[in-house]
């Protein structure tokens, strides 16, 4: 296959790997920074969604709650309870481990 040249290249010398470019593909940490750099401007709009009155009163009351999920947290939502008494087992073990009461000192005296 050599047409009177004296050096026929090899696959490897006419495909060389190309440097990629730099992704624009952001992390999720870059992400996160960017929406909270909004932060003051987004609850901004929100209070003022809450507080037009020319806002319909699904929309101002959507606002109100998005404002109070991100100041409070959301509420807790309640679980239906079964037959099986599951939900008073997490709610004992919540109250024993979770929250424990604080230890009172026994009277002196007073068999233990």
């Amino acid at each position: 296959m050599s047409d009177g040249l004296e050096y026929e290249p090899k696959i490897a010398d006419v495909y060389r790997p190309v440097a990629k470019k730099p992704s624009k593909a952001r992390t999720l940490t870059e992400i996160r920074s960017i929406a909270r750099s909004h932060t003051r401007t987004a609850v901004n709009v929100l209070v003022g969604i809450m507080r037009s009155s020319d806002a319909t009163p699904a929309a101002r009351v959507s606002a109100a709650n998005a404002i109070l999920d991100r100041g409070w947290g959301k509420v807790a939502q309640q679980i239906e309870n079964g037959e099986d008494g599951v939900l008073e087992l997490i709610h004992r073990i919540e109250r024993i481990i979770v929250h424990p009461e604080p230890a009172v000192a026994p009277e002196s005296g007073a068999d233990v």
